[in-house]
């Protein structure tokens, strides 16, 4: 919540800033954003190799059919929820904004003091097949050297977001905002953040009576009382900002829904890991909004969406235990996919910041639907 706060902060400091300094500190100020942005552009392969490489090779010790069922009934649920905010997305936004457009990509033209690329070591998809390679073959070869390297990169890479990327974060946000402020776009903007921000939590809550109105009927209970007892876990993910912190919740509410103790002692961490519909969700309504805000972006198509969504729900095995971990694994895609710049993701950011707690805890009352449903397709026997 404290990073939260900081990013309000940001975007208020910056809203005045752009529509107070003159033209020179502007470009001052795109000067760090644009260093930034490349930064960010760097961090974003090794996120992923590290990230994802890890996650895959920690599965090899969950039970083969349990890991299947989970792991199939948790990307649809992520691929489904994503589709829905994608219609619910592209009904609400672009009634807001209108036929004018928010003009928020479209900036006087506003030139960096000076220029410095920093390339990333490869590209998206070539990050994510060799996170895949690895991973999978280190579950086959049971290689601590490998599963070493790994893990400890990934240490490395969490430490270079906590202790770099999240501290200057809302400086970055507050860099674009002033941007936008000093081109005279930024009314329109926050208009359309704050629609979307209510709207994807709204969204939140339609998914999960499906969810759980599905699970329900699978495993034969009642889909309200289940959703009722899985409040804690909401509620704690809420405070948390984090699926990790708040599996011990998360298990204890699933087993008061009659999941067995084998079933919830399993499939809600590994869940935890590979089951973001709350996260899909806002990922996919703020992508919209921006799309929509952009005068250089075209408004998505579904054929243009579908796949981001299906590659989103593998991607997402790069974000647990980062802040806003959704967000920066889907950078990469955001980017190659649907050709966000630098203040196009800069504004995915702020947005997926401000209501990441939600996403959370979306993502944790899910899991426990999921546990319900693998609990009566494997049966009651401990995995």
């Amino acid at each position: 919540m404290k990073l939260i706060g900081k990013l309000l902060i940001g975007i208020v400091s910056g809203i005045i800033i752009g529509l107070l300094v003159p033209e020179v500190v502007i470009r001052i100020i795109v000067t760090f954003k644009e260093f930034f942005g490349q930064f960010l552009g760097f961090a974003i392969p090794l996120i992923i190799i590290f990230y994802i490489v890890s996650g895959i090779a920690s599965f090899g010790k969950e039970s083969g059919k349990m890991l299947g069922i989970t792991g199939a009934l948790a990307y649809t649920s992520t691929i489904l929820a994503g589709t829905l905010a994608f219609i619910v997305a592209l009904i609400v936004i672009p009634t807001l904004v209108g036929n004018g457009g928010g003009q928020a990509e479209e900036t006087a033209g506003f030139e960096p003091i000076f220029e410095l690329a920093i390339d990333p070591i490869t590209g998206v998809m070539t990050a994510l097949i060799l996170a895949f390679v690895f991973g999978i073959g280190i579950t086959r070869t049971k290689s601590p050297t490998l599963r070493a390297f790994f893990d400890e990169g990934k240490e490395i890479i969490e430490r270079l977001i906590w202790k770099v990327i999240i501290p200057i974060l809302p400086f970055y946000i507050a860099s674009i905002f002033a941007e936008i402020a000093a081109d005279g776009a930024v009314v329109q903007t926050l208009q359309t953040f704050g629609l979307v921000l209510v709207t994807a939590i709204v969204i939140h809550w339609v998914w999960l009576v499906i969810l759980y109105s599905v699970a329900g009927a699978v495993a034969g209970r009642n889909p309200f009382k289940s959703l009722k007892n899985m409040l804690p876990a909401y509620f704690t993910g809420l405070g948390t900002m984090s699926s990790a912190a708040t599996i011990p919740v998360t298990v204890r509410a699933s087993k008061s829904n009659k999941v067995s103790d084998g079933v919830a002692d399993s499939a809600v961490p590994l869940c935890a890991t590979i089951h973001l519909s709350g996260s899909t969700v806002t990922l996919v309504m703020c992508s919209v909004a921006v799309m929509v805000l952009s005068n250089n972006l075209d408004i998505p198509t579904f054929g243009m969406m579908l796949p981001f969504i299906l590659m989103l729900g593998i991607i997402m095995i790069a974000a647990p235990g980062v802040p806003g971990g959704a967000v920066m694994a889907a950078l990469g895609l955001l980017s190659t996919m649907l050709g966000f710049d630098e203040t196009a993701l800069g504004l995915m950011i702020a947005l997926y910041m401000a209501q990441d707690s939600f996403g959370t805890a979306t993502n944790v009352t899910g899991d426990g639907a999921i546990a319900m449903m693998v609990d009566k397709i494997i049966g009651k026997k401990a995995v």
